[in-house]
């Protein structure tokens, strides 16, 4: 099985529509330090709310809306009614190794211990498990969450230090994922380009075409909502 064009990943989502602590329904407000994430909508109306060195913004997400961002930006979903997105992330792999930090108030995010409990889901979340656990993680992201979006900007730099440092020790296993999956895609077309310039197309012969017929796992419980995902490993 071939990898997904330029070695992405794909989900589709269905964002949570439970109550959270500010009384608005949706899911966990996180931050990637390694992968940008686009979302295409699918059904449904809602927001995200990002912030970024741009300040705080919310863009309205309804069918047919693609919205984007780069690593370093704070975003939230918030669902205004039966919002479905199918979620495009960079770097297949290294967002399910963990480029994620979520909005945790100061005092859990300072310690590595205090954060792996917040944030981990029992059995990890699978199918069938309490939606009761991702709640709770959620609402304490959210309580940060407010708190940062209310503090101002240099907050926001020192929870991006502090995300850096949490995430530090998984950074050997991050760069042998990105350099299996993305930088490898990378390559290979500067090698086809440097056949074609000498004339060799010979890597043509090799076209051909994978599918997957549905996802390879169903209804997980993520930080935004019930992930459905299409895992593809490179032959």
């Amino acid at each position: 099985m071939e990898q997904l064009p330029g070695a992405v990943g794909i989900s589709r989502l269905s964002v949570y529509d439970s109550l959270a602590p500010d009384g608005l329904l949706g899911g966990t407000p996180h931050m990637h330090l390694t992968c940008s994430e686009g979302y295409v909508v699918t059904a449904g109306e809602g927001v995200v709310q990002t912030l970024s060195g741009q300040g705080y913004q919310e863009t309205p997400l309804r069918p047919g809306t693609v919205a984007w961002f780069p690593p370093g930006t704070v975003h939230r979903l918030v669902n205004q009614g039966g919002l479905q997105i199918v979620v495009v992330m960079q770097n297949s792999g290294l967002p399910e190794a963990g480029d994620a930090v979520l909005t945790f108030p100061p005092d859990v995010l300072e310690d590595p211990a205090a954060y792996a409990n917040a944030a981990t889901l029992p059995e990890g979340g699978v199918p069938g498990t309490d939606l009761g656990a991702a709640f709770r993680r959620r609402d304490l992201a959210v309580t940060g969450f407010l708190e940062l979006r209310d503090a101002g900007p240099g907050e926001l730099k020192a929870f991006h230090e502090a995300a850096a440092r949490l995430i530090a020790p998984k950074l050997p296993a991050w760069r042998e994922r990105w350099e299996r999956g993305a930088l490898h895609a990378a390559l290979e077309t500067g090698r086809q380009l440097d056949a074609l310039a000498a004339g060799d197309a010979s890597h043509l012969g090799r076209g051909g075409i994978s599918a997957l017929p549905a996802p390879s796992e169903h209804g997980r419980h993520g930080m935004c909502g019930l992930l459905d995902t299409y895992h593809v490993t490179a032959a």
